[in-house]
This record gives C-alpha cells, sequence and structure tokens, in this order.
C-alpha cells in the first residue's frame, strides 16, 4: 500500500541532531528536545493510530510541518532520541535534565519543550520538575495519532506547547504537560487511558489551565505542590535500580527476593486499595525494610492517597510510577528511611 501522510507532516526525513528555524529577535527563544513517540510515529495507513512505528519523524520534519512556531518564538531544536516511550532509559533522562539545566541559565533560552511518546510522558516529566532547578517553563508534549494519521493532534499540540514555553505567564510553575487543550502539572498528571485522546489529567488536582486556539489561559496563579522535593543531578551519570511490582491475590512473596537479588536498591508495590498487602507479603516487607531496603506502598486503583504503613512506607498522592522516579532520587543522595519517609510526606 503506498504510504498516505497528513496535510500537517511532510514525508519522513533522515534524524538530525539540530534544527533552527530563524524569526524576529523580539521574540522568545525556545528549544524543543525532541526523544521520539507517537508525535513523531509514521504508518503506511493514515486511519492506523496504534500499528504505527513510532519515532519515524526528526526534530526538523516536525518544526517544519508547523510554520507558525516562527510567529511566537524563535525556535531551536535537538534530537535527544527518536525511540518510543518504552525505551526511555535512566542515560536519557540523566542527559535530558543536564542539557536543560544548562540551557535554561541562558537569557536567550526563555523556556524548553520536550517532544516525547505519551506512554511514559509522566515519568520523565515528573522526573525533571523534580530535577531542573529554574523557574522558566519546561513544557511536555506528545500526541496521541501518528503525523500519518487523519487528525493527527502533535501539530496542534506542539504549536500549543511553544506557545505555553514562550509565555511569561508559565513561569514558576514547574514542568507542565500540554496535550488535547489542556495545561496540566506533571507533578500530578497521569496517562488514564490507553488510546483516547483525553486520557492526560489529574483525577483529584485538575488542570492548571487551557488553551483558545493556541493561547494558553490559566485557571490561577503559579503555586508549588505541597513539600515538592528537588534533586540536584548534576554529578550523577547513573541512578539506583527501584522496580515496581504489582500487588494481587495469591502474591509470591519470593518475587520480592528476586528483585533484591537483581540488584533492586528500592521496591514500590503497586498495592490493593490504600496500599492493601496480604499477610504474608507485609512480613515481606518488613523484613526488607528491617535490613535497609525500603518499600513503598503505592495504589493500583489509578488515584488517592496511600496513607503512612507500619510496613512500608506509604506513597501519599504518588502514584507507582511517581513512586519508583522519587525513590530513585532519594537514594542517589544517600536518603535514610526517615528522610525517605518525609519525601513521600504520607502522613495524615
Amino acid at each position: 500500500m503506498k504510504k498516505t501522510l497528513a496535510p500537517s507532516f511532510i514525508a519522513a526525513a533522515l534524524m538530525t541532531t539540530s534544527f533552527i528555524a530563524v524569526s524576529s529577535d523580539t521574540k522568545p527563544g525556545v528549544i524543543i528536545y525532541a526523544t521520539g513517540g507517537t508525535i513523531a510515529g509514521s504508518s503506511t495507513s493514515n486511519t492506523d493510530t496504534t500499528g504505527y512505528k513510532a519515532g519515524s519523524l526528526g526534530v526538523d520534519i516536525l518544526i517544519e510541518a508547523v510554520p507558525e512556531l516562527k510567529d511566537v518564538a524563535i525556535i531551536s531544536g535537538e534530537q535527544i532520541a527518536n525511540i518510543g516511550s518504552s525505551n526511555v532509559d535512566q542515560k536519557t533522562l540523566l542527559k535530558l535534565a543536564k542539557e536543560i539545566n544548562e540551557k535554561l541559565k541562558s537569557d536567550d533560552t526563555h523556556g524548553v519543550v520536550v517532544t516525547h511518546g505519551t506512554d511514559t510522558l509522566e515519568e520523565t516529566g515528573f522526573f525533571l520538575d523534580l530535577t531542573v532547578n529554574s523557574e522558566k517553563p519546561v513544557v511536555m508534549v506528545g500526541a496521541m495519532r501518528p503525523a500519518t494519521a487523519i487528525s493527527a493532534d502533535g501539530p496542534m499540540n506542539l504549536l500549543q506547547a511553544v506557545s505555553l514555553a514562550a509565555s511569561d505567564m508559565a513561569n514558576d510553575r514547574g514542568t507542565m504537560i500540554v496535550l488535547n487543550d489542556r495545561i496540566g502539572s506533571a507533578f500530578y498528571t497521569t496517562k488514564t487511558n490507553s488510546t483516547t485522546l483525553d486520557t492526560f489529567m489529574a483525577s483529584d488536582q485538575g488542570f492548571l489551565g487551557t488553551f483558545i486556539g493556541s493561547k494558553p489561559k490559566f485557571y490561577f496563579e503559579p503555586s508549588t505542590p505541597v513539600k515538592k522535593p528537588t534533586f540536584d543531578i548534576s554529578k550523577l551519570d547513573e541512578l539506583p535500580k527501584v522496580a515496581i511490582l504489582y500487588s494481587h491475590q495469591d502474591q509470591d512473596v519470593a518475587l520480592l527476593d528476586m528483585l533484591v537479588d537483581k540488584g533492586a536498591k528500592g521496591i514500590v508495590l503497586a498495592g490493593n486499595g490504600n496500599g492493601s498487602l496480604s499477610e504474608s507479603v507485609k512480613t515481606k516487607v518488613k523484613e526488607l525494610m528491617e535490613n535497609g531496603v525500603p518499600v513503598v506502598r503505592s495504589t493500583r486503583t489509578g488515584s488517592g492517597f496511600v496513607t503512612d504503613k507500619e510496613e512500608g512506607i506509604g506513597s501519599g498522592y504518588y502514584n507507582p510510577q511517581k513512586s519508583r522516579i522519587l525513590l530513585t532520587l532519594a537514594l542517589s543522595e544517600n536518603a535514610n528511611m526517615d528522610q525517605i519517609r518525609e519525601y513521600f510526606n504520607s502522613e495524615v
């Protein structure tokens, strides 16, 4: 079948390392860091929204396909990776955070945009929210439909993300997530549906704002999540290994020992309800904690607060995947059990 490209994108090109769209020097500077994902995906069919190849288009193609970008900012692009987001690893995260921290020090950079696959977008966004030390905006953006699909959502999402990164109103809001005309805090926002456009949301905390066309509109003045931690990763070349284990009936306790034997320095359990576990698993968790292996108990329900636990550490508002990021960063600075418990702020 002959490949059909959506009008909003042009044919795939070889991946490039950098690209600059020249614009008026009176406009703010925005850097687009491209990592791949659906927003850069393509398929042989313009109705295919699940079987496409992620990370097919380079950052230059993404920028050229949305000429309106030059009307809102001086755009430069850098290709960090071109992969599906399930393949994003700690090396990619550290490289991205270090480069963003460095570039945001420049007066020429008003903000940055990271194009990313949606499957793990919230993890990268949360990592950047805890490790980028700047009042300037960092905006995560992706797409639920590939570039070749009818009504591909990537071009408008990208224009909105750049408009947000170029806006003074976006300062002091931490890392944000933009999809489907919504602005969310990366600290709270999560992916809630596998395929629909309205997948990203924070069920309890809500959105920060929305878009009217390409113009961002905020509901609130800038604010900071309660006890939001920050971490310095500038001297780190690797991160401690932390694993997530999904809880269920009749769970095999030996799996926890296996994770530790394979090098896990901490474990996150996606527990039932309010982080509930079987009695046998709780006994093992207590043993691991006494032996210096922190175990965080989150919830598999998708939302809600997990209270502090006698056996293990309650995750508070952090879902399993964000609990893993936070525990990894806490271990990277050799935090003790009390300090880790304080990071998760799970007391009520």
